[in-house]
């Protein structure tokens, strides 16, 4: 008999008894009343997008991937799946990894769902915008669950088909790298034609979509696609960057200008950053906090200007610094933040400069200056092409600390071997979860990812 792939065997959205959507009890609907009608299919939409901003997707363990493998955060605590990335010596076996893995599958499974189900609504009370409006959000976020997969992972297994049973998706080979970004541009295309064009800083609209369009196009070297797709955004009055820099979270703040895309937590579906970031004295464990270098580089006013907001520090005796962009405990409030305008500009700059565009208007230097500009540091004078690409590799490190940034991007350069000493570039890849690799031979053997 044949084995179900384990990212599907585990993410099942049904099981016998037949129970739909594994988040929070209110978003949970039995299948055979599940997307039949327009009440029961705002609930699956509103339940997708609460599987991406769960704790082991956008709301804590993938954004932590990343900034905990970026060598600005320490791990302070006693765990040794966090040690272990911070060291770069995460195995097969890291329960960051696992449920990250995980996590996005889900959401792929889900996002599969709503695809498969809502066309056949048939609902007088169910609206064309409504329904162009469910699709497309979940093309959005099925690409970005893909671009996220193939960031971390590399080529995967692409499930484009809900998974009802566990002969359901069996057998399914992982995609080439080049292949699984086709599958990311494909599902953009789709939810850019459907999404609203009203802002909403909570849910896809098609600024939304055109902003990971940016990044999409950064990451395959397309420069003037990107250079494109971050001005649409970038020249929409809606979008900017707000001052000073804490403006955009200090104060219990939420959905500014500077947000395209944040995800939204209330006291019954929370953010768990704010406790591994927050000190005890807070009401957090503060086992994941800023080392040295950074907090040097954000203190420093010709470097981090007013972005030294992202840290404070406990009072004496402790003295210990801690990350206060994720404050709100103890209701876990804080939103998470996907994509913020200052990743256009920066996505804008280094476009413009592989293009020659270097300095002037309408340059990399102007959109690197921009951001500068906002965090209180004077213009770089940044020229050349190696220069700008360094200065905005410098800017992004203390603008995006505490953000799924960092990691990815020294990767994308092929600069993070060289800026964190790293021993082969078999790590610019995480491991395929061990677990699946025991069940599921597409993802055992030689198609594990090489050196774990």
């Amino acid at each position: 008999m044949k084995k179900a792939i384990s990212i599907l065997s585990v993410l099942l959205i049904f099981s016998s008894c037949k129970k739909y959507l594994e988040v929070q009890p209110q978003l949970q609907v039995d299948q055979s009343q599940a997307i039949v009608d327009a009440g029961t299919a705002a609930t699956a939409a509103n339940g997708l997008l609460n599987t991406l901003a769960s704790n082991s997707y956008y709301g804590s363990n993938f954004q932590a991937l990343s900034y905990l493998s970026g060598g600005d955060i320490q791990w302070t605590g006693s765990q040794a799946d966090p040690s272990e990335i911070t060291k770069h010596i995460t195995s097969a076996t890291n329960g960051y990894v696992q449920s990250a893995w995980t996590a996005i599958y889900k959401t792929i499974s889900q996002a599969n769902y709503v695809l498969d189900k809502v066309p056949g609504i048939k609902d007088p009370l169910f609206t064309t915008a409504q329904r162009n409006q469910y699709l497309g959000e979940a093309y959005f976020i099925r690409a970005l669950a893909y671009f996220d997969l193939a960031r971390g992972w590399g080529g995967v297994q692409l499930v484009l088909k809900p998974t009802y049973s566990s002969t359901d998706n069996t057998n399914i080979p992982r995609s080439s790298l080049a292949d699984t970004y086709a599958q990311v541009l494909k599902d953009l295309n789709a939810a850019e034609a459907l999404v609203p064009t009203t802002l909403n800083r909570n849910r896809v609209s098609v600024k939304t979509v055109q902003a990971l369009k940016a990044r999409y196009y950064l990451y395959q070297k397309q420069w003037a696609d990107a250079e494109q797709y971050a001005t649409l955004v970038i020249n929409d009055t809606n979008y900017g960057l707000v001052s000073p820099y804490s403006s955009f979270f200090a104060n219990n703040a939420v959905a500014t200008k500077e947000s395209v895309f944040e995800l939204a937590y209330s006291s019954s579906n929370t953010n768990g950053h704010s406790n591994w970031w927050l000190p005890p004295a807070l009401g957090g464990r503060r086992e994941w906090a800023p080392n040295d270098a950074l907090v040097a580089l954000l203190n420093d006013p010709t470097v981090g200007g007013n972005r030294s907001a992202l840290i404070a520090r406990t009072a004496a005796p402790g003295n210990l610094w801690y990350g206060q962009m994720y404050y709100r405990t103890p209701v876990g409030t804080d939103p998470a933040y996907v994509i913020r305008i200052a990743e256009l500009y920066f996505i804008r700059s280094e476009a413009r400069a592989y293009q020659g565009k270097l300095i002037g208007t309408g340059s990399a230097q102007e959109d690197l200056n921009a951001v500068r500009a906002r965090a209180g540091i004077l213009p770089s004078t940044a020229a050349t092409l190696s220069d700008i690409l360094l200065a905005l590799e410098k800017e992004r490190q203390v603008e995006f600390p505490f953000e799924s940034d960092r990691w990815f991007n020294l990767v994308r350069t092929d600069r993070a071997q060289t800026v964190l000493s790293l021993p082969d570039k078999h790590l610019y890849l995480f491991p395929i979860p061990y677990n699946e690799t025991l069940v599921d031979p597409n993802l055992a053997g030689t198609n594990r990812n090489p050196g774990y």
